[in-house]
């Protein structure tokens, strides 16, 4: 690993190189020359790249105007609170709550001048959530992974409101807002897109208090607080042997991509930087551990990379607890049960002196409220429930939507509606023919459009499904279709590539959709034809998985679904992960502020400061 040293000791060279070099340069000189003009290439070549990128950032920062302020309505108010008014432009008034990833992917998408866009959200900033953990060992500096929501809603001249949202009048098309002591108001809305994510789940654990969570930036900064301040605990001459080692066990509950990739980071520092500051018998107390419920960390990928990440934990001494459930936390253990092969459960008790909570997502306050607005139609209980439009199921006018990690696209079971798509499908004898079979997926894409993919190939591997070669298809060879989509259907993971492309989508969504507003007041259209007439104009929304990425401590791991796997455990792999979420920020200035947060890791490694 270079640190100032090397890149001193470089300099000198170049420097005696230079002033030593008479006629033609030798091989080190010119080997040197080629170092330096390389690097300056690669600067010139990721400065245009930044700015091609982030060209329309710098030029609503340039040129566009803030929106207006908002306003109280004088004199009006709605069940006793104050109503919010804003300039009147004639355009839909889009209220976005939430400031995570699928509501910026809907405001960086969306066009200037279609919608007077309001945002909503308690938190200024938009979270790159893939980098927390490395930020908070301090790889990355905490500002690299913010990005402000005012800067993304310029170039749409959207308002932001730091508040939360905490009720919502459907009828009367109005969310409440809330600013902890500063009273609350209603928010009037043509459209409302609800993006507030998820809370974490406690699974009935007793002594959460004294866990971490890794979700916000506040988190990141406690637990980077917290790790220093145990190491400097650890060397105060009064600190007796036992709670040395109590005070450095890092227990991680949780081996999903945060807690491998926090365990992973927390490795770096150890091995990397601590290692030159913390005498060896101080480091040789030092214990990670991960406590996982499933057979296997990263069980949401495929089982060669869970079984790589295995290997390469082992290798760095972090010891990986699987089929284990924690019971209870307290201030200085933890208490967890293992269930083994045989069906016998054991108990265990470790003391601890750092947890990191990370075990799944659930429904926050309101987003449960919403829920129980709506009893008929939400009824799963981590999630809103959406159309394949994303559309709030219960909302006559289909104005609600909502995405990322607080919602669930509803998709149908075709295998309860057998009878009747087996009758549809067939029209001569007692089997489907080929020409049949293309006919109905025909017609049923369009009833089940999230299906459409998947329907279509069921043409495309008609052999496969005609079991008996006949060039027909009975019954119980239909039952194994319907089977086989059903399969398919599953519910899409938290992940924060879901609530982008599910923002992406809203955005040009909402882009089609108002340049039909016009036709539709004139029209004088019902909302059920203005619905009618919306789903005609746009698709539903369709995943496509471009991978799964983890970082595994000087190694990396990529799951890009239907066995297609990469795993290096080297600096290229390393660097492979950084380069993807380099190329996914949301700005050019984070894009920089990165790169800078690299580099000086890599020459002067990450600041220890406890602050």
């Amino acid at each position: 690993m270079f640190r100032a040293s090397t890149m001193l000791r470089v300099a000198r060279l170049g420097a005696r190189q230079m002033s030593t070099a008479t006629g033609r340069p030798d091989g080190s000189y010119r080997r040197f020359g080629r170092t330096i003009g390389t690097w300056m290439v690669g600067t010139a070549v990721l400065a245009s790249a930044g700015y091609y990128v982030g060209k329309d950032e710098i030029d609503a920062f340039d040129h566009e105007e803030p929106a207006s302020e908002l306003h109280l309505s004088p004199g009006q108010q709605f069940k006793g609170l104050p109503i919010i008014e804003a300039e009147s432009t004639g355009r839909e008034r889009l209220v976005v709550l939430g400031s995570g990833w699928g509501a910026v992917a809907v405001l960086k998408t969306l066009d200037r001048d279609k919608y007077d866009v309001i945002v909503v959200s308690p938190d200024n900033y938009f979270i790159f959530t893939p980098l927390l953990p490395s930020a908070t060992v301090g790889t990355v500096e905490f500002r690299s992974v913010l990005e402000g929501i005012r800067r993304i809603t310029k170039r749409i001249r959207g308002a932001y409101v730091e508040a939360s949202a905490v009720d919502v009048d459907f009828e009367a098309k109005c969310v409440l807002i809330e600013k902890p002591g500063e009273g609350r108001a209603w928010l009037p809305y043509d459209r409302l897109v609800v993006g507030v994510g998820a809370q974490s789940i406690t699974r009935g654990t007793s002594g959460l208090e004294f866990c971490h969570k890794l979700k916000t930036i506040l988190d990141a900064r406690s637990i980077r607080q917290h790790i220093m301040a145990n190491f400097e605990k650890v060397m105060l001459p009064t600190t007796p042997d036992d709670e040395k080692r109590r005070l450095l066990t890092f227990v991680v509950c949780g081996g999903g991509p945060t807690g491998c990739e926090f365990a992973a980071e927390l490795h770096d520092l150890l091995a990397e930087d601590l290692k030159h500051y913390f005498p060896q018998s101080v480091r040789d107390m030092v214990r990670v551990v991960i406590v996982q419920s499933r057979d296997h960390v990263l069980n949401m990928m495929d089982s060669v990379i869970s079984e790589f990440a295995e290997r390469q934990f082992a290798r760095s001494n972090i010891t990986v607890v699987t089929n284990s459930r924690v019971q209870v936390i307290t201030e200085t253990s933890l208490r967890f049960s293992t269930k083994h092969e045989d069906g016998t459960v054991t108990e265990h008790e470790i003391p601890q002196g750092f947890v990191l909570w990370s075990t799944g997502v659930c429904l926050t306050p309101f987003t449960q409220l919403l829920c129980q607005k709506l009893p008929d139609y939400q009824k799963n209980k981590h999630a809103i429930t959406v159309d394949a439009y994303l559309r709030v199921k219960g909302i006559r006018d289909g104005s609600v939507y909502a995405l990322g990690d607080c919602a669930t696209v509803e998709y149908p079971h075709l295998l309860e509606h057998i009878n009747e798509l087996f009758e549809s499908a067939h029209h001569e004898g007692a089997e489907i023919t080929r020409t049949e079979l293309e006919m109905f997926v025909k017609n049923a894409a369009l009833e089940f459009p999230c299906a459409a993919g998947h329907l279509q190939s069921l043409v495309d591997n008609f052999g496969h499904f005609d079991t008996n070669h006949n060039g027909t298809i009975d019954r119980s060879e239909f039952r194994s279709m319907l089977e086989y989509v059903d399969a398919k259907l599953t519910a899409l993971p938290a992940l924060a590539q879901v609530a982008n492309q599910e923002g992406i989508y809203l955005g040009h969504v909402f882009n089609k959709l108002a340049s039909l507003q016009v036709e539709h007041k004139s029209k004088d259209m019902s909302a059920d034809r203005k619905r009618r007439s919306e789903e005609i104009s746009v698709a539903p929304f369709t995943y496509h998985h471009h991978g799964t990425l983890a970082y595994l401590g000087r190694a990396a791991a990529a799951d890009f679904g239907q066995g297609q796997t990469y795993k290096g455990s080297n600096l290229a792999a390393k660097y492979m992960w950084r380069s993807v979420y380099w190329s996914q920020q949301v700005s050019l200035r984070t894009r920089f502020l990165l790169m800078m947060d690299w580099i000086k890791e890599l020459f002067f490694g990450r600041d220890l400061s406890k602050f």
